[in-house]
């Protein structure tokens, strides 16, 4: 009776060369997903990032100084409160500081009288937020409400070219700024 003989194993050129070719293969596959996914994601990623910004310049005319009107005007596109006083300009953010709800300029039954900065003033007008009910003086000072700074007040100048007033949104100024016609 014979026993099962054992079959030898050789190690054939054909086996190497198709033990390669699986190892090329499974290393070619992965690396084609791991590019797909690094593609994947940064088109995700790059999604998110507006091509274009459609805001509004930051620096604009708004009218020749004689064309304003005496008092305030509002600028409701920009949010911006315009106030002639006699020969000198100066503008306030129309935006809340708390979470940037349009701010409305009310007048007063009667004037309050207040000390702001260490001066007293008899104030005829306000701001008030609709939103959360914070109010302002009318320069812009935060004495009621979540807000928890006043008003920006922005820089205004004069046009070399027209003479037109321009306001700059990016720059800001003290409230005492006042610019003189």
């Amino acid at each position: 009776m014979k026993l099962f003989k054992k079959k030898e194993t050789a190690t054939k050129p054909e086996d190497t060369q198709s033990d390669s070719r699986r190892s090329f293969l499974q290393k070619l596959g992965l690396g084609g997903v791991l590019v797909s996914l690094a593609g994947f994601s940064f088109q995700s990623i790059r999604s998110l990032i507006p091509n274009v910004l459609y805001e509004a310049p930051q620096k604009f005319k708004i009218g020749l100084p004689s064309n304003l009107s005496e008092g305030l005007t509002f600028l409701e596109d920009r949010r911006i409160y315009v106030f002639k006083e006699g020969r000198s300009f100066y503008a306030i953010s129309g935006a809340c500081t708390h979470l940037g709800c349009t701010v409305k300029y009310t007048k007063l039954n009667q004037p309050k009288h207040v000390e702001v900065n260490g001066q007293k003033k008899d104030i005829p007008y306000e701001f008030h937020c609709p939103c959360h009910g914070s109010k302002f003086y009318s320069d812009g000072t935060n004495y009621a409400g979540p807000a928890p700074q006043p008003l920006h007040w922005f820089k205004l100048e004069v046009s070399p070219d027209d003479g037109q007033l321009i306001v700059h949104m990016e720059e800001e100024v003290e409230q005492n700024f006042r610019l003189t016609v």
